[in-house]
């Protein structure tokens, strides 16, 4: 059975990640392996990218960037992010994160 990459907690919304970082332009790739794969413009040294990723998953969301925390895989691509906000829902974290199509 595959895991959702977002899905409801108590307090928020529990989000699985995937990181590519020092691309050229930040943006969703799409979900990869039942993880939202996330293309980061910022370098992975001295947290560079955590802290990129927490601004733009905040921004995305219309949160504070103190709502978003970073709970599982501070130095690994792999990451699990907890938005502590009760007012979004799975629904509305998907359409955030859903990318038109160029073709």
């Amino acid at each position: 059975m595959s895991r959702e990459w977002c899905s409801s907690t108590a307090s928020g919304i529990r989000i699985a990640v995937q990181l590519a970082p020092k691309a050229k332009k930040t943006e969703v790739v799409g979900v990869v392996e039942d993880m939202l794969r996330i293309r980061l413009q910022a370098q992975p040294v001295d947290g560079k990218a955590n802290e990129a990723l927490v601004r733009f998953v905040a921004e995305t969301l219309a949160v504070p960037k103190r709502a978003v925390v970073l709970t599982h895989g501070f130095t690994s691509k792999r990451k699990l992010l907890e938005v502590r906000d009760t007012h979004l829902t799975t629904a509305t974290v998907r359409q955030a994160f859903q990318q038109p199509s160029s073709n």
